[in-house]
């Protein structure tokens, strides 16, 4: 097995999964709404996925806090056992399903919205045609790229898409929002980020 061969095929594969995410006024859309809700109204970002794409929406939602746009992850099997109630009426949520189908984001899905029926939804999903795109106020699709797994199942280039989209929303939202290096380093006390925030350099 060439390991080297193997690399270029994989970054190839994912680098054309990138290029192929469309492209649309979806993402416009979600940038507003997200300014609208959280730095208008107060409300917070609350992020929520499962299994791997879980872990991506945690990255997203602490990327989002780091950078000046209050955000939470909320576990959608303990939000059916109290975790519900970090819910507030101006939130807005950030869902994430590769596959569109994942049940316990459909019934957080069905669980929020009975808590507050107006609650915005914005959609992370590989499948345009599934149930959570189609309850979403605003759908970003990642394109369907197929896994590089050479199982073709395990989230690799789908979870690549999630990350790249949750970067594309947090950048606009920084710069429609004038976050400064200032206002990041009053976020990021320690380590070499909080020292390079507060150099002159």
């Amino acid at each position: 097995m060439d390991i080297l061969q193997s690399m270029r095929d994989i970054l190839q594969a994912e680098c054309e999964a990138i290029r192929d995410i469309p492209v649309n006024d979806s993402y416009e859309k979600a940038v507003d709404a997200i300014i609208e809700h959280v730095h208008r109204r107060r409300g917070k970002l609350v992020t929520s996925g499962m299994g791997k794409a879980g872990q991506i929406a945690m990255n997203i939602a602490t990327t989002f806090a780091s950078t000046g746009t209050p955000a939470v992850n909320l576990h959608p099997s303990e939000a059916q056992h109290g975790d519900l109630g970090v819910l507030q009426p101006d939130d807005i949520m950030l869902l994430i399903s590769n596959s569109g189908k994942t049940r316990e984001i459909i019934d957080l899905v069905r669980l929020a919205r009975n808590l507050y029926s107006d609650l915005p939804l914005i959609v992370i999903t590989g499948n345009p045609d599934s149930e959570l795109a189609r309850v979403a106020d605003i759908a970003l699709l990642t394109g369907g790229a197929p896994e590089v797994c050479p199982l073709g199942l395990t989230p690799t280039t789908s979870t690549t898409m999630m990350t790249v989209i949750g970067d594309v929303l947090v950048v606009n939202v920084m710069r429609l929002t004038g976050f400064t290096r200032e206002q990041y380093a009053l976020r990021h006390h320690g380590g070499y980020l909080g020292d390079k925030s507060r150099s002159k350099e």
